[in-house]
């Protein structure tokens, strides 16, 4: 896709993100295994990337910010992704379509990929469109369309245009199912992204095979502090335990009420595009605090569908207290940049006071150091035996993130 606004492509794929109680109609309850259909009315969610190979991510992120300012919500995958890494995020995601931008050839073949793929995993009713500048030709677009590619949209045409077929194409009420839970069978991650939907839409049902409340972790912090970055490292240690261990992470991104959001997080990660970790993106859509009003159910949802860690993350916060509490989440972890400012500035953050771990990202840096004992000087006044971990997520294999996910994953 490109837009007639699109700015020059950026190359470097950069690496950068649970409350109250909700309303009773809310919260998940049992219910019979039948499926009964409901009307959703939640925000379009649309999942973008751009194909393996493909370094131009300009044009996208003009278009995104457009669909943003609109009131769709859209999971950014980032670019050099395979077609299987995007038909997993928007199955997890379950999003109405995805938008694929191409510029390097091999488009026809690509996206007949993602087309069948969606297929297979039972996600046929996903949209898809996209463009690619000057690389697609009508004759390829007619092609594509034939094999069930909505839309293709050539070089010049306005982002009105795009938005306009979005909201026509995708922004019907949705019509779904709370999906028949299988009482022996591990849940699909189809099943389970359905299920997360309707927990959104105040509809879902406890899986009934569940027989143990997985542990959750919950991981708040600042903006800029490196919290996708350190969950994305805490995810390779992950994976390397055991073969068959899953791993589900609950994102957020921040949104205003009847706007839309970029849910950006899997754009930054590299080690959770695995088949054994599920990733869904939340917007808080108005809610302060970090969270969304979605949280809990969902939270409570993915404890019981068999995943053996639970990883929630926040919006970035500052000094405020600590959004999530025993009833949601077994152990909290604070992370923190260098440059917080005086010590004065150090007192204020509450959080200090109630997390189990706090975490001084980036300790790389100037000032990382002084920084780390001030932190735990304030911690020592707490009485309450809490750890103090200095890491820096961006570097492979980092000491500090090995220290983190041993004080986690037990």
């Amino acid at each position: 896709m490109k837009a007639k606004t699109a700015l020059r492509p950026a190359r470097n794929l950069t690496r950068s993100k649970a409350g109250t109680n909700p309303p009773a109609a809310s919260r998940i309850t049992n219910h019979e295994s039948r499926t009964t259909p409901h009307v959703s009315r939640l925000p379009i969610r649309l999942l973008t990337a751009v194909p393996i190979c493909d370094g131009h991510d300009s044009a996208i992120n003009t278009i995104n910010l457009e669909f943003i300012r609109h009131g769709i919500e859209v999971i950014y995958l980032g670019y050099h992704r395979s077609a299987r890494d995007i038909v997993r995020a928007a199955v997890q995601e379950d999003v109405r379509a995805i938008g694929i931008s191409s510029y390097n050839g091999g488009h026809v073949e690509f996206f007949a990929e993602v087309i069948d793929l969606l297929k297979e995993g039972s996600a046929g009713d996903i949209g898809v469109f996209g463009g690619g500048g000057g690389t697609i030709t009508p004759a390829d677009a007619r092609l594509m369309k034939k094999k069930g590619v909505d839309q293709i949209f050539f070089a010049g045409t306005p982002l009105a245009e795009m938005v306009e077929f979005v909201k026509k194409t995708y922004g019907q009420p949705r019509r779904f199912s709370v999906p028949a839970v299988p009482k022996t069978r591990p849940l699909s991650a189809r099943q389970i992204s359905k299920l997360l939907t309707a927990a959104e839409s105040g509809r879902s049902r406890i899986p009934p095979q569940a027989s143990r409340v997985t542990r959750v972790v919950g991981i708040t912090g600042p903006g800029g502090a490196g919290k996708t970055t350190l969950i994305d490292e805490l995810a390779l240690r992950f994976l390397g335990t055991d073969a068959k261990a899953r791993l589900a992470i609950l994102s957020h991104d921040p949104s205003l009420v009847g706007r839309g959001a970029l849910l950006g997080d899997r754009a930054t990660m590299i080690y959770s595009q695995d088949d054994r970790v599920f990733i869904r993106s939340l917007a808080t859509r108005g809610r302060a605090g970090g969270l969304s009003s979605a949280t809990e159910p969902c939270l409570d949802l993915l404890k019981r569908c068999g995943f053996d860690l639970v990883v929630v993350e926040t919006v970035g916060i500052g000094q405020e207290a600590m959004p999530f509490g025993r009833e949601l989440v077994d152990q909290t972890v604070l992370v923190l940049h260098p440059d917080y400012g005086s010590r004065l500035q150090l007192q204020k953050i509450v959080m200090l006071e109630v997390a189990d771990i706090t975490v001084v990202n980036k300790s790389d840096l100037a000032g990382a150091k002084t920084a780390a004992a001030e932190i735990e000087q304030r911690l020592a006044l707490n009485h309450r035996g809490q750890r103090l971990v200095s890491t820096v997520a961006r570097r492979h294999r980092d000491a500090g993130v090995d220290e983190l996910f041993q004080l986690v994953k037990s």
